[in-house]
């Protein structure tokens, strides 16, 4: 049992990595707006600031994205580390734009994962020698050269919509057959929204002072495994050197799936996970009009009641983790 509730505890990670390349935060759609904080002194007029992306037609960016999540569980009174490092480099690269509408190509350029469940290693490097694979080595395997085409509404920084998703299911599907009833449970075009639309959203509507705030509240459902609500409040703290600087103060707080599935041998039976601390901050780079790099660090605690096969058990998690993103004009991958 307690091996079954690490292969599940191992893929909750991938997937929550997997779905949740953002700027320095973990995920996703359904963004409110709120005014600005009351307590806050208001800015001078001639100190607001409008950030905004910039796309020029065939240029491409890319983005680097490094995660090491470190966990402590309690299973059956015993106690298991786990370790897992992810590094992701991205490519947008901007196909058209007709008015506000941006059309972009999003590419896995490469993969780079390290997992050390209790001293049994799992590795992958799309970008060195490979040996003999495995479920998950393979797994991450088919993301690299996947790709597809979102449309970016600019007035709004969200995007609207996700073409030729289903091409990326088929690839991963061919890797590991046996997750397709997972992954069709879990990546629909609102995944795909949610995957890819944080990296826009970050930056504001509206021009904005020292100590103007803004709010994006998200859902990263993961099927029948359960979702994460997050809450995130992002402070424009003004100008470091050229670049505008953004701090990002986050709770994430987990729910499990309302009934078991057929895609998973096991069924959550109840939870109480939500983060302890959660912050972080964007460097924006406005005259590139992009973000220029990020960072995020969470801990997150709790306990989870899991049934297999009418055996429950209970898990206590302890959890951390870092996240950073790095933009620029080269791939990294290739370096």
């Amino acid at each position: 049992m307690i091996r079954r509730f690490l292969a599940f505890s191992s893929l909750l990670s991938m997937l929550f990595v997997v779905l949740a390349p953002v700027t320095g935060q973990e995920a996703k759609k359904d963004a409110t707006k709120t005014p600005e904080k009351k307590d806050a002194a208001p800015a001078a007029a001639g100190d607001k600031v409008t950030l905004k992306w910039k796309f020029e037609k065939d240029k491409s960016f890319f983005q680097k994205m490094s995660t090491t999540t470190k966990q402590e569980l309690t299973v059956m009174g015993n106690k298991v580390n786990q370790e897992q490092k992810q590094a992701f480099v991205f490519s947008w690269t901007t196909v058209k734009q007709d008015g506000d509408v941006v059309t972009l190509k999003q590419k896995i350029e490469s993969v780079d994962m390290a997992i050390d469940i209790g001293g049994t290693k799992i590795e992958y490097n799309s970008t060195g020698a490979q040996t003999s694979g495995n479920p998950l080595a393979e797994f991450f395997k088919a993301l690299v050269g996947a790709e597809f085409t979102v449309l970016l509404d600019t007035k709004e920084n969200k995007i609207t919509k996700i073409l030729d998703k289903d091409q990326f299911v088929a690839k991963l599907v061919n890797a590991n057959p046996a997750m397709q009833p997972l992954l069709n449970n879990i990546l629909d075009e609102k995944a795909f929204i949610d995957m890819s639309e944080p990296t826009f959203r970050v930056i504001p509507t509206k021009a904005v002072g020292k100590g103007d705030t803004w709010d994006l509240n998200t859902t990263l459902k993961l099927g029948p495994i359960g979702s994460y609500a997050s809450a995130y409040k992002y402070t424009y703290e003004g100008k470091e050197g050229a670049l505008d600087k953004i701090g990002i103060a986050a709770t994430l707080k987990y729910e499990p799936g309302t009934s078991a599935s057929g895609s998973l041998p096991f069924k959550i039976e109840n939870a109480k996970l939500e983060s302890t601390k959660a912050s972080g901050s964007v460097l924006f780079d406005n005259g590139k009009g992009r973000a220029d790099k990020s960072s995020m660090n969470m801990e997150v605690k709790g306990t989870l009641t899991i049934d297999i096969g009418g055996q429950k058990t209970a898990v206590d998690i302890n959890q951390s983790q870092s996240t950073t993103f790095e933009t620029s004009d080269t791939n990294p991958s290739k370096k």
